[in-house]
This record gives structure tokens, C-alpha cells and sequence, in this order.
């Protein structure tokens, strides 16, 4: 059985992963591509319902997504993993854990995240409601040698899927577009 791969979009609360990650689906199925968006936000709805975002909830929490990322590509799904993933640990243990990984850092200013703010994340932090947002009060550790590196603030969603798909051509993890031999 041919093994999927796993696209993890990592990068600050506000950095545009969900929209890229929608964005990326829907090239990919225009290709002929499968894939299943496995958001952070929507898992944690199932996971911790009630999240404390501590430590060890943290932890606990990244390491499920990449075991359910991990079961998936293993069976032949394609995953792409929308998650800010904070700490290089977590994308360490699903490079180690899925034979097929692409890291994509989603690169964004913290100005402009602070700003973009749909979800109130960082109005929450200001307000002192919550303690512990990356970027804010805890750090975020950005990828040091991440596959593709992509700029949300620069670049459209639609030019950001379509770099990441250029990467995955070269990984050989897509077939080259129809008249192009490699």
C-alpha cells in the first residue's frame, strides 16, 4: 500500500495556517490529491473540550495529532496538520514517527497576527484572561530547517499552496504536472 504524506503548517496563533491549510486542500483535490485537514482548533474541540493549554495538556495533545497523523499516512492518507505546534519537539516526534513529513513554516509578523486576531487569542492574553499563548507568554520555536517556509503576510493563500505543492513535486511525494517528465 502506498504510504501518504503529512504536511505540518506550524507557525504563530493568527499566522494563517487554517486559511492555508483549507487553501492547500483545495489545490491538492484540483490535482487529483486527497487529503484530510486535521486542525488543531477542530481536534482539540474533540480532545479537550475544556482546554487549560497547559504543559503537559500541550504535550499530551501534539502527541495524539501525530499518532492520529501517523495511523493515517500509514493506511495511505494524505494529512495536513494546521496546528501551531509551539514547540520543535512536538514537529521533531512527527518527523521521526511519519516516513513521509514535509515541515512548512507559516512565517508572519507577530504585528500582523495581533491584528488578523479572528479567534481573540491575543485580546485574551492582553486581558489577562489567558496565560499562556504562544508567541505572548510562552515562546514559539520556529522551524530551523523547515522543507518550504512560507510568508502569509507577502503572499496570498493561493501562492503559498502552490510553493508547498512545488516542494511536495520535489520530495516526489506528487506526481509532475501532465507533459513534464522529471
Amino acid at each position: 500500500m502506498r504510504k501518504g504524506f503529512a504536511i505540518w503548517l506550524t507557525g504563530l496563533p493568527a499566522s494563517g495556517k487554517s486559511t492555508l491549510a483549507a487553501t492547500l486542500a483545495q489545490e491538492l483535490a484540483k490535482l487529483g490529491v486527497a487529503v484530510q485537514v486535521l486542525g488543531s482548533d477542530e481536534l482539540r474541540k474533540v480532545l479537550t473540550p475544556e482546554p487549560t493549554y497547559s504543559r503537559k495538556e500541550r504535550d499530551w495533545f501534539y502527541e495524539v495529532m501525530v499518532y492520529i497523523g501517523r495511523l493515517l499516512t500509514e493506511n495511505g492518507v494524505n494529512v495536513i496538520l494546521a496546528a501551531t505546534g509551539s514547540k520543535r519537539r512536538y514537529r521533531a516526534l512527527a518527523r521521526e514517527r511519519i516516513e513521509k513529513f514535509v515541515e512548512v513554516y507559516v512565517k508572519c509578523p507577530l504585528e500582523v497576527c495581533l491584528a488578523r486576531d479572528r479567534k481573540g487569542i491575543y485580546a485574551k492574553a492582553l486581558a489577562g484572561q489567558a496565560t499562556t499563548v504562544p508567541g505572548l507568554q510562552e515562546p514559539y520555536e520556529p522551524p530551523e530547517a523547515p522543507e518550504v517556509v512560507v510568508e502569509t503576510d507577502k503572499h496570498s493563500p493561493h501562492e503559498c499552496a502552490q510553493k508547498v505543492i512545488g516542494r511536495l513535486r520535489e520530495l516526489s511525494f506528487l506526481e509532475p504536472p501532465a507533459g513534464v517528465t522529471s
